[in-house]
């Protein structure tokens, strides 16, 4: 019976191995693109709702960006705090401030998607840049970088979404792990030809795209997945590419709690019900080989399985995924997160099946 145990074990480890090596491979040993500066015309869009804390911080970095044509769209989703006046501010000081003002919509009542969708199409230039509210640009060159990316044929381009990090916090760490890992992912599958998903908080499209698969109808009735299901709807090997050079990439203020970001794990994986199957499908796979793995490693060492088969086993595998996360944690300036890979990865296999099971027996309406 161990034996037959053991090799179920070692069949999990090869997957495990083919998955880091032939699919994450692609982006950690990737070159990055070079970049080539355009005047191509670029909209910034940002969706804020009761944000008036950050956008006071942050809108006045996106408008001095260092690029020659450019507009920012500001779209209040029907705040009850300040961001509106701040956003009437703004719009009086910089002459490329555009403002889109949502009321609330018994229809669409609380659905970003509704406002992004009149930013959109209140929107002047060709091409769309998206970030968060909450969000800055690493440096006065992200729309250079981020567009630099745009060709005739690719019109789509995903960008890393960072968090800033915090002195001391493990939860940091891990929160950044997890989104370096993310964004490892969506890097990678994209460049395999099978692009499925991006982040909010740093994207770009031309506006055809979105009026192709018309805009967020498909999904309107689901409070989330603005960003995701977008991609996961439109993106395609020939329309699809990826930006992560450092002065590409967005911060963001992390969670500061765990039950905050594990909401924010839920989230997320109520999104991912809704990608097309051999998305759900590969986003699965390599969570259940995770999970397997350790598993079954804690299985065969409490039953005393022989250590001469197992140590090698574990050991390959840990040095080969290893390898891989550093190498994508260096190119996304994550590397203080990939020195805690074993420990994270554990806390993150755990996190993922507690938060798929809580999901399945409550499901928040309206997800915040």
């Amino acid at each position: 019976m161990l034996n037959i145990i053991f090799c179920v074990f070692a069949g999990v480890a090869v997957l495990q191995l083919v998955y880091y090596l032939a699919i994450l491979g692609k982006f950690a040993f990737a070159t990055a693109h070079s970049a080539n500066p355009k005047r191509i015309p670029v909209s910034v869009i940002v969706c804020a709702k009761n944000e008036a804390e950050k956008v006071r911080k942050f809108v006045p970095l996106l408008a001095e960006q260092d690029y020659p044509d450019f507009e920012i769209v500001l779209i209040d989703d029907a705040s009850s705090d300040e961001t509106l006046d701040l956003f009437e501010e703004f719009e009086q000081r910089y002459s490329n401030i555009r403002l889109v003002k949502v009321a609330n919509n018994e229809a669409f009542w609380g659905n970003k998607k509704y406002a992004l969708t009149l930013g959109i199409k209140a929107a002047r230039k060709e091409y769309l840049l998206f970030t968060d509210a909450d969000c800055y640009p690493a440096s006065k060159n992200w729309i250079a970088q981020m567009s630099s990316q745009f060709t005739l044929n690719k019109t789509i381009v995903l960008g890393y979404g960072a968090y800033e990090k915090v002195k001391g916090s493990f939860l940091n760490k891990i929160i950044r792990f997890d989104a370096m890992l993310t964004a490892s992912q969506y890097f990678s599958w994209a460049k395999a030809g099978r692009p499925y998903a991006g982040e909010g908080r740093n994207m770009a499209y031309k506006k055809d795209e979105f009026f192709k698969v018309n805009g967020y109808v498909e999904h309107m009735s689901i409070r989330t997945g603005e960003d995701s299901l977008f991609i996961n709807q439109s993106a395609t090997k020939k329309n699809t590419t990826i930006c992560f050079t450092p002065e590409s990439f967005t911060y963001s203020e992390p969670k500061h709690s765990f039950g905050a970001w594990r909401l924010q794990k839920r989230r997320e994986v109520f999104t991912m019900a809704y990608f097309r199957p051999f998305d759900k499908f590969h986003i699965r796979f390599f969570h259940c080989t995770q999970f397997a793995f350790v598993v079954l490693a804690i299985v065969l060492a409490a039953l005393q399985f022989n250590w001469m088969f197992l140590v090698p086993v574990v050991a390959v595998r840990y040095l080969v995924t290893w390898l891989v996360m550093g190498y994508s944690a260096s190119k996304l300036q994550e590397k203080d997160v990939a020195w805690w890979y074993p420990v994270i990865e554990i806390i993150l296999i755990f996190t993922q099946i507690n938060v798929f099971l809580t999901n399945i027996f409550s499901k928040p309406v309206h997800w915040k």
